[in-house]
């Protein structure tokens, strides 16, 4: 009788999960150093929202953040125009872990 191989079962190493600083559902408030990814003229300075989706496989993981409705209510009307002509969501952004601290 012909012997079946056997399959080589050696221990795997354990996957690690990426480890976002901060989850969906945050509330974040900008760093003083932070400006528009699209326009370096526009501070993002204090700006608060909330953390609604993170991607990336490693750091530094990509934070889409909705701002706070007060935040889009005192927005200049020039960064919302400039948005609306280069087809950018003006109540959003995409921030960095580095770019924002967690508020309650």
């Amino acid at each position: 009788m012909p012997s079946v191989p056997t399959a080589n079962h050696q221990p795997q190493t354990p996957v690690k999960k990426k480890t976002v600083k901060r989850k969906v559902g945050t509330s974040i408030r900008a760093l003083d150093k932070v400006v528009s990814p699209d326009f370096q003229d526009i501070s993002f300075a204090g700006w608060t929202g909330k953390v609604v989706e993170v991607s990336g496989k490693k750091s530094p993981f990509k934070y889409f953040v909705e701002w706070d409705d007060s935040v889009v209510d005192s927005m200049p009307e020039s960064y919302v125009k400039r948005c609306e002509d280069q087809q950018i969501y003006h109540k959003w952004a995409c921030l960095t872990d580095t770019d924002f601290e967690a508020i309650e």
